[in-house]
């Protein structure tokens, strides 16, 4: 699977990046024809402490795209956040294509 990260405004470091390649790379285990995968990092300019927000889209056969977006306090939650939603959607894409 193709994983591309970008970081918005600021360079992520070595260990984000590969926490982030390791998850997604688990999401293969519910969908194993994902093609490619592209995640966004964000920095917001809040006055709270949620302001990381990591953004996934999915790309898998069929033309079809799943994605999530989700913010909080660190990069690697907001990671954790998406692609849990993006495990439960893929359940549900593969659901059904078997139904």
């Amino acid at each position: 699977m193709n994983i591309k990260i970008q970081s918005v405004k600021f360079d992520a470091d070595k260990k984000l990046i590969d926490y982030i390649e390791s998850k997604v790379e688990k999401l293969s285990q519910v969908a194993d024809d994902i093609l490619s995968a592209e995640v966004i990092l964000k920095l917001e300019n809040a006055e709270t402490n949620e302001n990381k927000i990591a953004e996934i889209r999915i790309d898998i056969p069929h033309g079809t795209d799943i994605f999530a977006k989700k913010q909080s306090k660190s990069f690697e939650e907001s990671v954790d956040s998406a692609t849990s939603a993006l495990r439960r959607q893929l359940k549900k894409f593969k659901e059904k294509q078997r139904g």
